[in-house]
């Protein structure tokens, strides 16, 4: 999605933030007062109600202008764990000189902020006015295949479940973020482990709905994305709400429990979206992987069949609390 504003010597590049959203609680004091808070009452004995609250999806990339009227600077902030590719452009310009030269793309560092560009009147006699557009993509750039795209089934040894659709099945996934994806039919609440070592990139875990019926639940399936060390990155999808056990930064090792399967957004039945995907020209381009088996081979996911899971779980998923 390209962000843009009109900027001109007097004006300020501003971007909305992310709507809240999530459970809230809602209760009445002594005195009958209502309270609304994210957090329940800290009184043990006090009764209260709990609703969900739907927010829209957040943004990752944000922006900020500071620097003189005469010679503004845009700062950009990278919400995510690892490296995002941000792409600048001028959509419009009078009287302008970007510093570095506009159109050009930049690596952002995970949770950091950088200036990117510098910008003042070719003719300083004359005012100047412009529109910086940007478009954002999570991973660094990339335009070589890893070498190993051998993964572990995202779920405990012991346990087996179908792969509902296979590779190349453009029965849902029709576009290039998820031609290569799998869906993997599973019970509510079944434990998700990292399919390879990394650090998460971003996760959502505050959608509730779920539906095939709107088109609003295309972009409301909770999530968690690994980058890892090749710079491709691991997507886990339609989790339970609630349920994810780590935050962007946090490196994860294989096997490590990030979340619990779910039903959330454009779904039609509980399962797990399972794609591995690299940044290709600023675009997510999903790559062909195998399954590693329990008796050491390899499985093409290429069509529906089971799978068996291979790393070791949780010795007591119901005994254990999700936290963060």
């Amino acid at each position: 999605m390209i962000h843009g504003a009109r900027i001109g010597t007097w004006a300020a590049l501003l971007f909305a933030g992310a709507a809240l959203a999530g459970d809230m609680y809602k209760w009445q004091d002594e005195d009958g007062l209502w309270h609304f808070s994210d957090k329940p009452p800290s009184d043990n004995g006090q009764a209260f109600d709990t609703f969900v609250t739907q927010g829209e999806p957040r943004q990752m990339i944000t922006a900020r202008r500071a620097g003189h009227r005469h010679e503004p600077e845009h700062y950009f902030f990278n919400r995510y764990g690892g490296d995002a590719e941000v792409e600048l452009s001028l959509a419009e310009a009078s009287n302008i000189i970007a510093d570095p030269p506009l159109p050009a793309s930049f690596v952002l560092p995970g949770q950091a902020e950088q200036p990117l560009v510098r910008l003042r009147a070719a003719d300083p006699a004359q005012g100047f006015s412009y529109r910086l557009s940007y478009r954002a993509m999570p991973g660094p750039p990339k335009t070589d295949l890893p070498d190993d795209l051998d993964y572990y089934p995202p779920f405990a040894r012991g346990e087996a479940y179908p792969i509902s659709q296979g590779l190349d099945d453009d029965a849902t996934h029709k576009d290039g973020a998820s031609q290569y994806a799998v869906d993997i039919a599973m019970p509510l609440g079944t434990p998700i482990l990292a399919a390879r070592a990394g650090v998460i990139m971003d996760v959502e875990e505050n959608y509730h709905g779920e539906g095939r019926q709107e088109a609003k639940y295309l972009t409301r399936a909770n999530h968690v994305r690994i980058l890892h060390d090749d710079g491709s990155m691991a997507v886990y999808a339609h989790l339970q709400a609630n349920s994810v056990r780590v935050a962007p930064g946090m490196r994860v090792p294989t096997g490590f429990w990030i979340a619990n399967s779910g039903n959330s957004g454009y779904s039609s039945g509980p399962h797990l979206h399972f794609v591995v995907q690299l940044n290709v020209g600023m675009a997510l381009e999903s790559l062909p992987f195998r399954f590693r088996l329990p008796t050491g081979g390899l499985m093409d996911p290429d069509r529906p069949q089971l799978l068996e899971g291979v790393l070791a779980g949780p010795p007591n998923p119901a005994a254990s609390p999700a936290s963060h």
